[in-house]
């Protein structure tokens, strides 16, 4: 319970923090670490930052229970549905909070239930959550053709920006 409690009191501080980083373009780049310790893929077979380079990746760590991730959701499949034709990958992180989360049966309704259609990576061990050294949920990394972090967002909002930045990012060459 005091997880839950401490987490919700972090997504805000968070947002508020990263919103202003992420408007500004604050981002330094830094090499996306690889998805590691991933118990189950869903949605498509293993995937690998190596095999993705070249393209622009959007990488959200959500779980199924978390209300903010579940209002973010419905941003994440659009860009996916509107982009990936331009070269855009999304690859969804499900790192559980609770223990009901780690069961794959559920994770799997949990995708069907949402319409999510790009990859998911089972985290129930938080080995790719802690090598992102990923705190909240959710949790946007925008990973550019070169393979670099460069653009994070925590929590709900600033659509718009991140938006913008996957638009400039794929406009790269």
């Amino acid at each position: 319970m005091w997880k839950s409690i401490l987490v919700a009191l972090c997504m805000g501080l968070a947002t508020v923090a990263c919103s202003a980083d992420t408007r500004a373009g604050n981002t330094a780049p830094v090499p996306a670490p690889e998805f590691t310790g991933i118990g189950r893929w869903f949605n498509g077979p293993p995937q690998t930052l190596a095999a993705l380079k070249g393209k622009v990746v959007l990488v959200e760590f959500w779980t199924y229970a978390c209300i903010n991730c579940i209002h973010v959701l419905p941003y994440v499949k659009q860009w996916h549905e509107r982009y990936a034709d331009d070269g855009l990958v999304v690859i969804g992180v499900h790192s559980p909070e609770y223990d009901e989360e780690h069961d794959p049966a559920n994770v799997r309704a949990a995708i069907a239930r949402h319409g999510i259609r790009y990859p998911v990576a089972q985290d129930n061990a938080f080995r790719t959550w802690n090598a992102y050294g990923n705190r909240f949920w959710p949790a946007l990394y925008l990973i550019d053709r070169e393979g670099r972090i460069v653009y994070r967002h925590y929590g709900e909002g600033d659509y718009e920006v991140t938006e913008q930045r996957i638009r400039q990012l794929l406009a790269a060459p």
